[in-house]
């Protein structure tokens, strides 16, 4: 654990930040790494996070290249480290540094409660506010690719970004994370995003990670929501050696909607790991979750789901769902779908199953000339459909698709 507590020199000295990473590193100190005994992790075993060779970068490497199939705004980390190009954001869209923003940091990341946000905290340096202003509506998605170059090195990237979307605002903001170089690169990736939605807001948050095997990608979304705004968010994860992507929601105003979904692809042994905690706080609230996995080789798929209905919060309506295709004998898959509900007049539901692809559907396939490896394909595809269909973005949901 030591070799993650690393002394780094701030680009700004003010106190408070100081402050902030001080409490930071005293919880993570007091919490240490999770272990198959602590609740929340359970199921997602840390391999290689006690090596004593992690580093901060402090270099400097211009961002590569990512092209997507339509227009973008674009904002580049690298090696943890932002790239900014504050011109090439549009009137009502302002970019600021940590050190201007006292006013949210860790107001939604609670330190004490979660490790790698305390570890984030402590290394607290890289990252951004992004604030969009009351009513504006962006014409074209934002894009922020994160690049890393290991070149051998086992760096430890902390990265903390807040987002601030105006009563009346509306976002499409992707997240692209893709690793440059040698495909046994050894990083940890640890990303933490506080997300402040205002009312009638809406933001669709698009993400698709695809680490090198070896690496380790740790993500923290912490979102609140005010009065009719609306937070759909869509996560596609493939590589990784271990991978978590964790969403934790608060609905604090009436008619507040959530939808939280993801995919996830994997084999080899890796671990993709997808947790989600929804508190509907008032009532007259909106949450839906869809989760499918496939999962073949030696690989693992967790997911982990509460719903949380608080008294008084009746009128409420949360459905959630997770589904797994399982490719081979030792694939796995661990759920744990959960409801706690402390009020009345809602409506709840969750579901869970895995399954196999089916072999008569396969032999039906292949008696009419297509290839074995094309018809598992075509099956999987067909399995998946309805969980991209849900990408409220047309375009979005064709280059995802694309990227599976």
């Amino acid at each position: 654990m030591g070799a993650l507590l690393q002394d780094i020199s701030l680009e700004t000295a003010s106190p408070w930040l100081e402050t902030i990473r001080k409490a930071g590193r005293e919880a993570f100190i007091r919490q240490g790494l999770p272990t198959p005994r602590t609740e929340a992790w359970k199921y997602t075993k840390l391999r290689e996070f006690n090596t004593d060779d992690y580093e901060i970068f402090q270099g400097i490497t211009a961002p590569g290249k990512v092209e997507f199939p339509f227009p973008v705004y674009e904002l580049s980390f690298v090696n943890g480290k932002l790239f900014a190009d504050d011109g090439s954001l549009p009137a009502g869209i302002t970019l600021k540094p940590l050190s201007a923003a006292e006013e949210y940091l860790n107001k939604l990341a609670d330190i004490e409660h979660y490790p790698f946000a305390a570890l984030n905290s402590s290394c607290l340096e890289q990252g951004f506010l992004l604030e969009i202003a009351p009513g504006v509506i962006l014409d074209k998605p934002l894009a922020v690719i994160y690049f890393t170059r290991a070149d051998g090195h086992n760096l430890l990237e902390n990265i903390r970004n807040i987002i601030v979307a105006g009563a009346g605002s509306e976002i499409d903001l992707i997240e692209y994370y893709h690793y440059e170089g040698e495909v046994k690169s050894r990083y940890l990736l640890n990303q933490v995003n506080e997300i402040f939605v205002a009312e009638n807001a809406k933001v669709n948050h698009y993400k698709y990670q695809n680490e090198a095997f070896k690496a380790n990608h740790i993500a923290f979304h912490a979102v609140e929501q005010q009065t009719c705004s609306q937070y759909r968010s869509f996560c596609l994860q493939k590589g990784a050696n271990i991978a978590r992507n964790e969403t934790k929601i608060k609905l604090c105003g009436t008619d507040a909607c959530a939808q939280v979904d993801a995919a996830y692809l994997m084999n080899g042994w890796a671990t993709i790991d997808t947790t989600t905690d929804i508190e509907h706080l008032v009532p007259e609230t909106h949450s839906s979750q869809v989760v499918k996995g496939v999962v073949g080789g030696d690989a693992k798929g967790v997911f982990q789901g509460k719903i949380h209905i608080a008294p008084g919060a009746g009128k409420t309506e949360g459905t959630q769902l997770h589904k797994a295709l399982l490719l081979s004998d030792t694939a796995e898959i661990d759920v744990k779908p959960e409801l706690e509900i402390f009020a009345d007049d809602v409506k709840c539901s969750h579901g869970a199953a895995s399954g196999e692809l089916d072999e008569e559907q396969l032999f039906y396939m292949q008696a009419r000339g297509i290839g074995l490896d094309e018809a598992r394909q075509l099956l999987i595809d067909a399995y998946l459909e309805d969980v991209f269909s849900r990408i409220p973005s047309e375009s979005v949901r064709e280059w995802l698709k694309k990227l599976k």
